[in-house]
């Protein structure tokens, strides 16, 4: 599984990609500016990310508008490859709104911080991503 953890925030972006790099490949961006770019070569290099776990609220471009030029990006490319990213929105903000607007954005899944890996894992086990058999071989975020 090759990960994007797109989060401005260096602790909860070294948390993610400390749980998430025993499960495959793992990259980080600090900003949506650098998550396009990042995205943009993976897809280029013909091994483009399987998940992209973004954060909402982030200077210069946020998750939402991140998301929506992935998403743009990727149907450029439908005819050359089958498939897309699965996107979870990992944010602080616990209202309906964001939920509502990641959904619009057809985001996969919404988790609040800090991230429970143990609903993390069910999520990627929901997407094919992980077999079912995998148990979480780090302490959830959430005790620390």
């Amino acid at each position: 599984m090759k990960t994007l953890i797109v989060e401005d925030d260096f602790t909860s972006r070294l948390l993610l990609q400390t749980f998430l790099s025993a499960y495959g490949e793992c990259h980080c961006a600090a900003s949506g500016t650098e998550a396009i770019e990042a995205f943009h070569l993976a897809e280029k290099s013909g091994v483009p990310y399987d998940l992209i776990c973004m954060d909402i609220q982030m200077p210069h471009m946020d998750g939402h508008k991140a998301v929506q030029k992935i998403r743009t990006l990727e149907k450029d490319r439908f005819d050359r490859c089958t498939g897309r990213a699965k996107i979870v929105m990992t944010t602080a903000l616990n209202d309906s709104d964001n939920v509502v607007k990641s959904a619009h954005e057809q985001c996969d899944g919404y988790l609040l911080k800090p991230v429970d890996t143990g609903k993390l894992l069910n999520q990627l086990r929901a997407f094919g991503l992980l077999p079912s058999a995998v148990t979480p071989s780090i302490p959830d975020a959430a005790e620390h």
